[in-house]
């Protein structure tokens, strides 16, 4: 009787620890991204109302690097912009309100969340392979460049209705 109650104590103990380990990961690579610590390049012109992008992160592991490209995407675009390259023209931030990621901190705080609303603006190209020389070490962490393709259209139609940013029609 006691040999079970051990048992079943110990299995208790097992899935808590491994629970809450994946949640540690989780929220220190949330932790990551909260720092926005990310470079972006142009790539190519992408369809219609898409950018295809570069992004470098920042992460111990690489896997959650590739993960956080997505969010890294959707925060350039909203906020930095990005240079041109070649033929290929640089575009502006959707916003120019250098203080509205802290004026509407609980809109991107929920937006920003695990599995939160960007993931319907972003994928990442190639099924998520990432070539070799993409994947570098620096000191105790890596960075890594992953493509992804990002929807601006409906990314920022989506910020306009919900009131975060104005729409390109009002006025000045």
């Amino acid at each position: 009787m006691k040999q079970n109650i051990l048992k079943s104590l110990g299995f208790i103990f097992c899935f808590v620890v491994i629970s809450l380990s994946g949640i540690s990961q989780k929220s220190k690579a949330n932790r990551d991204t909260d720092a926005w610590r990310y470079e972006i390049e142009v790539v190519q012109e992408g369809v219609s109302g898409t950018y295809l992008v570069k992004i470098w992160s920042y992460n111990k592991k690489p896997n959650i690097a590739i993960e956080q490209a997505k969010k890294n995407a959707i925060h350039a675009i909203i906020f930095r912009g990005f240079p041109g390259s070649g033929r290929i023209q640089g575009k502006p931030p959707l916003t120019n309100n250098v203080n509205l990621e802290t004026e509407k901190a609980d809109f991107f705080n929920s937006f920003f969340s695990e599995g939160g609303k960007y993931m319907k603006f972003v994928a990442i190209t190639n099924d998520g392979a990432v070539a070799a020389e993409d994947i570098m070490r620096i000191g105790k962490e890596y960075k890594v460049g992953v493509i992804v393709s990002v929807n601006v259209t409906e990314l920022r139609k989506d910020l306009e209705s919900a009131g975060v940013i104005r729409g390109l029609s009002d006025g000045f």
